[in-house]
């Protein structure tokens, strides 16, 4: 797998943190952190401002880090789908 190594997650403004994170099996995600989408599928929830309500907004750092979903837990820093973010989060200037 192709990753970045200049990424690293100390100076990014957690923008993986506004993707839709569905919780494939249990990792002891605390329920307050959790909610059902319309397909029925267990999420994480988001705030009204689509961040992660798991998100620090202080630090940008997870509160449930060792508890955190598995698709969070393989979401590789500096990979396709971290660089990929990252560009959504802050599109290039056109022109």
């Amino acid at each position: 797998m192709t990753t970045d190594d200049t990424i690293d997650c100390a100076d990014c403004r957690a923008c993986c943190c506004r993707l839709e994170a569905v919780c494939l099996t249990d990792t002891g995600v605390p329920a307050r952190f959790l909610t059902e989408d319309a397909w029925g599928r267990t999420c994480m929830l988001r705030l009204d401002d689509g961040w992660c309500a798991a998100l620090d907004r202080d630090t940008l750092r997870c509160r449930i880090y060792a508890q955190r979903p598995l698709v969070c837990r393989l979401f590789e820093m500096g990979g396709l789908d971290c660089i990929d973010a990252r560009q959504d989060a802050n599109p290039a200037p056109s022109g």
